[in-house]
């Protein structure tokens, strides 16, 4: 029995990590026991407002999967995002490096927006297991409490970042927590 679940798990980790997608570029510039304070790059997104979670996903799938002014297939990146903004929760995709302002489709749903999402520096917690709002909400709060430990400025709403599909088993998954910070001196961590 032990031998079977082996191979069953190992098949998962494998099937996994087969689907390797193109994920928002940068770099680590601190890191912790805790968190870690990444420098990103400017990035295209596509955006939708969460009516609920399956509409505006679905919106954001159909723009990826053709349903867009040029009917270009788009290939899927990680993470998906969910941040608040003016008191309405969105969800993002990024949109594939190639894609710059001039030759990115426009949607056919006036729902989904384009937007540039401007580079600079987010203070990130990494955890495993559901995507749920409590497990959300515990780990940003860890990350919320180090950060004002540390006298790190805190310039955004928390973000919930997804990397895997609902399928992936949640001991496998990558979430993140994640804040957009101001770093004033380089040993801020």
């Amino acid at each position: 029995m032990k031998k079977i679940l082996s191979i069953i798990l190992f098949g998962l980790i494998i099937t996994s990590n087969c689907m390797a997608y193109e994920e928002a570029n940068y770099e680590i510039t601190k890191k912790n026991e805790i968190y870690e304070i990444r420098k990103y790059s400017d990035r295209l997104a596509i955006e939708a407002e969460i009516s609920n979670q399956g509409s505006s996903f679905r919106k954001l799938f159909k723009y990826i999967s053709g349903d867009n002014e040029n009917n270009e297939e788009i290939k899927m990146t990680t993470p998906v995002t969910q941040i608040e903004k003016k008191g309405r929760m969105t969800m993002q995709f990024y949109l594939p490096s190639r894609f710059n302002k001039d030759n990115i489709p426009g949607p056919s749903n006036s729902d989904v927006k384009i937007l540039n999402i401007k580079g600079g520096y987010y203070a990130v917690i990494t955890y495993s297991g559901r995507a749920s709002d409590k497990n959300f909400i515990k780990y940003k709060n860890i990350l919320e409490n180090e950060l004002i430990k540390k006298d790190i400025s805190i310039l955004s709403t928390p973000i919930k970042a997804t990397y895997n599909n609902p399928f992936t088993l949640p001991l496998l998954r990558r979430n993140e927590a994640m804040f957009e910070v101001s770093i004033k001196n380089k040993g801020d961590i």
